[in-house]
């Protein structure tokens, strides 16, 4: 999903000062154990570290673009914008949380993870060949705190990060946390010499000085971005960039729509799409290129752990805040129906927070989770402990009367009656509606069916489509009644979900439905003062699943756990592929394959 997020955690504040210091020194970390690849490694499973260099790979993006700072406030940053800077230690693509060197060397740290030493290469450069020092760290770390989202500030309050020789960089945390600790280790690290003279949190209309594998090196606002491969990029050979970032050139060409863009790709406009339409998978990718094998079809099974859709109600609406109202407007989705008439049944439905992982709630809750619940009793559904969350089903007919009629009990208890075919508030007496608010292009079979069922219920919803910068400023703004999300794939419950979910970061725009809830925010703060506890995490991970799933906070529309692509027969990949999905950067550009194609699409 994107930039990493924040990684948080408060934990209860431990004594130190009665325990023994004891000073550890590492080349990687990890989350759980230990980092799967050892010392001195030469580069990820997953890469073909003798793969070629050059060639160009065309992408496409959907809507528009207006500027190349990720992380300003407003705007609609450029595709792959959010690559343009290494971080002192990067991530491996399969596993879970582990960090591995990239600008920094090495690290000392105490054995609580209070503070940390790192050592920077003495090879890292940015690309106008200005050396990464440790005060471009303390640099980045200040631009955050300060400019940066609020969330960050909340996070890492009383922290200090200092620059205590050219590349020694020192980070102390006001509380032992190793989770808080590696989430500034993955910080991008900013050239102070560019963004002092910037905004962190205002939009850029030029590219910036950065560090990443490539640099941009063409554009139009809205339209193009290009990104070049840095030839001379110190950082190519070492064993975390071995085999990766082989292509010479990156272009990503905007299109107004999702059809407009499929059409473009058949035609040869670009060369690689990842296709989410079910729909379009069975009907579209036909034709001359496809028989001639000149387009390659891919469909993959992935048992990692899986983004999800839903769609999320904005519960501090007053039509929302009612659970029961949120739980019959669930009952007018025909998921069922939906799937077999419009998706050609590929879709499994949604019913986790934790997709296709072990920390799925799949069973009655055993004592270690109820030791976590049982406080909670009376502040969480009561369905929390006494029975397994699952979506409504339907008989598939698109006529199910049973969903419905259950859905119009729960608004009658939760005081709406009908009356002229308008269910109306007994309260207020005013009719209910509510606008689903939609990118414009995007994937809206679901749409108009929905509608109807909520007709049927005497709840008028109207459809709205705005352009993707419309759609990120209304979100960030909370200016909606209800959207459709992704949810990450979420492997185990990390910090990261206090963000998400935790009332002290209610404007954080991952935060969709602005969930306010003290019983959310206690088991958000346990897990994160639990990171590195592999039982608890469990326990605590299949209690937050069930608060969040019974409370009906978005209606879960589906996922699938395939992958399914299609490009153009000219290149290559590893033979391993890593088990948390595609990655684009380990393909490279094949000659021989490319031999084969007509002139004009090589």
């Amino acid at each position: 999903m994107f930039m990493r997020l924040f990684i948080a955690a408060l934990l209860s504040v431990l004594s130190l000062s009665a325990q023994a210091e004891t000073i550890e020194s590492s080349y990687a970390f990890a989350i759980f154990g230990e980092p799967k690849y050892v010392s001195h490694f030469t580069s990820f499973d997953y890469v073909n570290p003798a793969a070629p260099k050059g060639g160009t790979i065309r992408l496409s993006a959907i809507g528009s673009y207006d500027n190349f700072n990720r992380y300003a406030s407003h705007g609609n940053a450029a595709a792959r914008s959010d690559t343009l800077y290494d971080s002192l230690f990067t991530t491996s693509s399969d596993e879970i949380g582990s960090y591995y060197p990239l600008i920094a060397d090495s690290a000392r740290y105490d054995s609580h993870f209070r503070w940390v030493e790192v050592d920077i290469n003495p090879h890292a450069r940015f690309h106008d060949d200005s050396p990464i020092t440790a005060k471009d760290v303390a640099f980045t770390f200040k631009k955050f705190m300060t400019e940066g989202v609020p969330q960050f500030r909340v996070v890492y309050k009383g922290a200090e990060v200092k620059a205590i020789s050219r590349l020694t960089v020192r980070i102390v945390l006001p509380r032992a946390n190793k989770d808080m600790m590696l989430g500034l280790l993955g910080l991008p690290i900013l050239p102070q010499k560019f963004w002092e003279k910037h905004k962190l949190n205002e939009p850029l209309s030029r590219p910036p000085l950065s560090s990443g594998p490539y640099r941009i090196s063409d554009y139009k606002l809205g339209q193009y971005v290009i990104y070049s491969r840095v030839t001379d990029y110190w950082a190519a050979n070492l064993p975390v960039n071995r085999g990766r970032y082989n292509f010479d050139t990156i272009r990503y060409s905007y299109y107004l729509d999702d059809n407009s863009a499929l059409e473009a790709f058949k035609a040869g406009a670009f060369d690689f799409r990842m296709e989410s339409s079910p729909k379009n998978w069975a009907a579209q990718y036909q034709g001359t290129n496809f028989s001639k094998h000149y387009i390659v079809k891919q469909d993959l099974e992935n048992q990692a752990a899986q983004e999800t859709h839903w769609l999320a109600f904005n519960i501090q609406r007053p039509q929302f805040s009612d659970r029961r109202v949120r739980e019959a407007i669930t009952l007018a989705f025909d998921f069922d129906w939906m799937n077999k008439a419009l998706y050609y049944s590929a879709y499994q439905r949604t019913n986790s927070y934790f997709q296709n992982t072990d920390y799925m709630a799949k069973n009655y809750p055993n004592s270690a989770e109820l030791a976590w619940l049982a406080p909670l009793k009376g502040k969480v559904p009561n369905e929390v402990f006494s029975q397994l969350y699952q979506p409504p089903r339907s008989d598939g007919s698109g006529n199910d009367r049973a969903n419905l009629l259950k859905a119009t009990n729960l608004l009658k208890q939760a005081g709406w009656t009908l009356q002229n075919q308008q269910l109306i508030s007994q309260s207020t007496g005013k009719p209910f509606t509510f606008e689903l608010l939609l990118p414009r292009g995007s994937n809206t079979q679901y749409a108009l069916p929905f509608q109807h069922n909520l007709q049927r219920l005497g709840i008028t919803m109207t459809i709205r489509e705005v352009d993707s910068s419309q759609f990120v400023h209304r979100l960030r703004q909370r200016d909606y009644d209800m959207l459709p999300t992704v949810y990450p794939a979420t492997p185990y419950p990390s910090a990261d979900l206090q963000i998400v979910w935790n009332s002290k970061y209610i404007n954080s725009s991952y935060n969709k439905p602005g969930v306010k809830d003290p019983a959310v925010d206690q088991l958000t703060d346990q897990i994160a003062a639990h990171q590195g506890e592999p039982e608890t995490l469990l326990a605590l991970g299949h209690a937050l699943d069930r608060v969040l799933t019974w409370n009906q906070y978005m209606i879960p529309m589906w996922y699938i756990n395939h992958e399914r692509y299609a490009y153009w027969d000219k290149f290559s990949m590893p033979a391993i592929r890593p088990t948390n999905g595609l990655e684009l950067d380990t393909w490279w550009y094949d000659m021989n394959r490319a031999a084969r194609l007509p002139v004009q699409r090589r």
